[in-house]
């Protein structure tokens, strides 16, 4: 299994750092791409692990690749439509095209060449080589809900507060920390970081113990607060960046990039195995938040906006995380729920009826086998010459 997880030292020398691009470029390169995604799914309805799931497959490949070899558009098209067919939601490739097209300015469009679908079939086949076809990706949301339901106290604050979390959680995507930290450490941080603007302080939690001396050292251990802040500045960083109105694209695909082969790093052995149990929802006697948006993006020009404007813009905005699964996938489908009948059972055994012989007619004997008293016919046998 490969390591996802990198140090800041390797996410600064990445192939595109070598191929001459700075950091800073390839910072809104990487964030240009999750948006991309990101608007795309959410104008095709695609769910937000969907989404998450296709932008972490992004981070992932230019860990390997430079952006001067493969754009970051097209890139991200194929990505998103990877993520469909892995989490069971898949979309056609020339929509997610014409999706994408409508998004992007022609001059970014460009950057797709002749064939469009081509260059994303053609890519998908080395995105897939690239991240060693581990498909299976786990994303923060799901521990963010099942943190916040041990968590004790007032219960509209500690809704409110998941719900900030949950828009970290998304605009989160658009940093590399899913190559940084895994998913339970992210569930905490921006935990934390909500709790801490919407004024929610965690006083007690189910299962507390005296070796506890915060909420979260049940759940994830040797979690210190430079790291929670750490990863909270590089989320809030978001939001007092300021795109300048014309930035470089990055250049179009090359003729003889399909023929290329990714050149595979080893694992650097940081990664660690997760839980696929889906938690279970916030609170469990009452209904799931249908409140939490999926990806209210930001502008990402100016200040985090205070926790009233979070609450103002809930209400209006799209369906948030699952409570549980849907009604149709509560249960195996009616088909697998028990073992198929027995069809076909008189393959292996005489019909369970008596042979209708019409008047007059030859008695009837079964297939290849000889009349009665007569000795079984067999083939001959011819010796070897």
């Amino acid at each position: 299994m490969p390591g996802w997880y990198y140090d800041k030292k390797e996410l600064r020398h990445s192939p595109s750092a070598q191929d001459g691009i700075d950091y800073k470029t390839e910072m809104r390169y990487r964030k240009e791409g999750a948006r991309l995604i990101i608007n795309t799914g959410s104008k095709m309805d695609l769910g937000y692990n969907t989404m998450a799931t296709g932008v972490v497959y992004y981070h992932r490949f230019y860990m390997f690749h430079s952006f001067k070899q493969f754009p970051r558009y097209v890139t991200a098209c194929c990505c998103l439509f990877l993520a469909g067919k892995v989490e069971e939601t898949p979309k056609k490739c020339k929509d997610i095209i014409k999706t994408a097209k409508s998004l992007l300015t022609d001059q970014k469009f460009t950057t797709f060449g002749e064939d469009p679908k081509e260059e994303v079939m053609t890519l998908e086949r080395i995105l897939l080589q690239t991240i060693k076809f581990d498909l299976q990706v786990e994303h923060p949301y799901q521990y963010l809900l099942k943190y916040a339901k041990c968590l004790k106290g007032d219960k509209q604050k500690l809704q409110k507060m998941v719900q900030m979390a949950w828009t970290f959680v998304n605009d989160s995507l658009c940093t590399t920390l899913a190559l940084q930290w895994e998913p339970e450490i992210i569930a905490v941080a921006l935990m934390y970081l909500a709790g801490k603007l919407s004024k929610f302080e965690v006083v007690d939690w189910m299962g507390r113990n005296t070796k506890h001396c915060r909420w979260w050292d049940m759940f994830v251990e040797d979690v210190t607060m430079d790291l929670l802040e750490d990863i909270c500045h590089q989320v809030l960083d978001l939001y007092s960046q300021s795109d300048a109105p014309i930035h470089p694209d990055s250049p179009p695909l090359h003729s003889n990039a399909k023929q290329q082969m990714p050149s595979l790093r080893p694992s650097n052995g940081q990664e660690k195995t997760l839980s696929p149990d889906r938690p279970p929802s916030v609170n469990a006697k009452g209904p799931p938040l249908s409140d939490v948006p999926q990806f209210p993006y930001q502008t990402f020009t100016g200040a985090p906006p205070p926790a009233a404007a979070y609450a103002s813009v809930f209400p209006s905005s799209m369906a948030g995380p699952p409570g549980g699964p849907p009604p149709h996938l509560s249960g195996p489908p009616p088909h697998i729920a028990a073992p198929p009948p027995a069809v076909f059972s008189y393959v292996n055994h005489p019909p369970p009826f008596s042979t209708v012989v019409p008047p007059g007619a030859p008695p009837y004997f079964p297939a290849n086998a000889p009349p009665p008293g007569q000795p079984p016919q067999h083939r001959p046998y011819y010796p070897p010459q």
